[in-house]
């Protein structure tokens, strides 16, 4: 958007500038033009009275002295004929018997006014001819041809061209600085408060815009500023809810599990299954307010991250091939073929970080596709370290794939399989608090491949 507005601004000072700068370049050409055609025009007129009287006279050597002293001084050639066209003087190289100085003593004899000379402009280069008719309106006695030289006119005019671009250039620099610092006055606040937009929208805790800019963005920012105190503080409380249930639950659940563990040698036979029953429910609730701790956990690391940018890194193939190795008993109890294949990257998470995500990842391909081949890998891609857990399991429709990372969200045939849908939950907060994203992908022919993109770190770097 700043560019557009500041293309826009700078547009409108270039034009106004230009609408002033090129009439004032044409009029100041045009003005030094006419200074020489007047200046050449009156020396044109004093040699047609001089030539007049020297044809009165029959003695041209007043004229011819004054001819040559002309020439001599300005360096301008000049040609004065009698009405028979005969040469009374020539200098400085002009002749009469050029066609086109002829063609000039033709008209002037006839008593026809010159054609107008061109305007001068600083690279003008070529003489101007003007012929004048000695004698009265009703008695010519000859003509004078004088050749006029532009070249000082010329520099005259590149000096006031120079002088007007130059203070045009002045004038387009004040006005892109005026509109530099008009597009920062407005839209600088306008990027912060996109920034504080998405900072909300990810979650995170937003750092109040600063009130700047017109009134109305000022306006509009604290309105923004209260409205995102009051989200953070809503997100806040929801946060600590939840860690704060799971944890005042815990104490109560673990004095059940102990009564219901003390219950089951006193009861007799025909009530073992609803015993075993409920302890299957106990262990359901227990697995969920750990998983719930868990998540609480993640999204306040998820956070204090975005807001601190705490750096870390980690060789993942090594995390993921030891993952691996210490999932190989659980693995060969599910008859699940585990492997590895990868290459050394180093990526922004922790150890401890990327193990716990591979943890819910593994433990969730054993427990939807036992049977199968699972294989883990890592590889770098561009910016990104991707490490995938791919399995050759039934898999998800596409209609699942869209929600299963939603929170407590379970594939229906896979309800009476032990879990609480918040395993994804929490690897996905986990990944995005060190700025990566997990994808979900069907595999071919069928099965299912769940992809982490961490940042990628240079070696060395922390």
């Amino acid at each position: 958007m700043r560019t557009r507005v500041l293309a826009v601004l700078l547009a409108f000072v270039v034009l106004a500038t230009a609408g002033f700068a090129l009439p004032l370049l044409t009029v100041t050409a045009t003005e030094r033009t006419q200074q020489l055609l007047l200046a050449r025009t009156a020396d044109l007129d004093r040699f047609a009275a001089l030539a007049d009287q020297a044809v009165a006279a029959g003695d041209a050597s007043a004229l011819r002295a004054e001819v040559t002293r002309y020439t001599e001084l300005y360096g301008e050639g000049i040609v004065v004929v009698t009405t028979r066209r005969a040469p009374v003087a020539e200098t400085g190289g002009l002749s009469a018997s050029d066609p086109v100085v002829a063609e000039l003593v033709d008209a002037a004899l006839r008593n026809q006014p010159s054609q107008p000379a061109a305007t001068v402009r600083p690279w003008s280069r070529t003489p101007v001819l003007l012929a004048r008719p000695a004698g009265t309106g009703t008695k010519v006695s000859g003509a004078v041809v004088l050749r006029a030289s532009v070249a000082a006119a010329a520099a005259d005019v590149g000096r006031s061209w120079f002088a007007v671009l130059a203070g045009a250039a002045l004038v387009t620099l004040a006005g892109a600085g005026l509109a530099l610092g008009a597009t920062r006055w407005v839209l600088g606040p306008m990027r912060r408060l996109d920034r504080a937009v998405g900072d909300l929208t990810a979650g995170l805790r937003p750092v109040h815009a600063d009130l700047a800019g017109p009134p109305e963005l000022r306006q509009l920012t604290a309105g923004f500023n209260r409205m995102s105190d009051t989200v953070t503080a809503a997100l806040d409380q929801q946060r600590r809810l939840v860690a704060d249930t799971s944890h005042q639950m815990r104490n109560p659940m673990t004095a059940l599990r102990l009564r219901v563990d003390a219950l089951g040698s006193s009861l007799p036979a025909s009530a073992a299954r609803t015993y075993e029953g409920a302890v299957g429910e106990l262990d359901r609730l227990e697995a969920l307010l750990d998983d719930l701790l868990t998540l609480a956990a993640a999204e306040h690391r998820a956070g204090e991250l975005a807001v601190s940018g705490e750096g870390a890194s980690c060789e993942a193939a090594a995390v993921a091939e030891a993952q691996v190795h210490l999932w190989q008993p659980a693995a060969e109890r599910a008859g699940v073929s585990l492997r590895f294949t990868g290459s050394p990257a180093h990526a922004a998470a922790t150890e401890a970080e990327l193990a716990q995500v591979l943890d819910v990842l593994l433990d969730n391909a054993l427990k939807y596709a036992p049977g199968t081949e699972v294989t883990v890998s890592c590889e770098a891609e561009g910016a990104w370290v991707v490490v995938s857990v791919a399995d050759a399991g039934p898999g998800l429709s596409a209609e699942e794939l869209a929600q299963a990372q939603a929170r407590f969200w379970r594939a229906e045939r896979h309800r009476n399989l032990p879990g609480t849908g918040l395993g994804l939950a929490i690897a996905e907060r986990l990944t995005a608090g060190r700025g990566g994203r997990i994808e979900l992908r069907a595999a071919e022919p069928h099965g299912l491949v769940v992809r982490v993109l961490l940042p990628r770190v240079e070696v060395g770097a922390s």
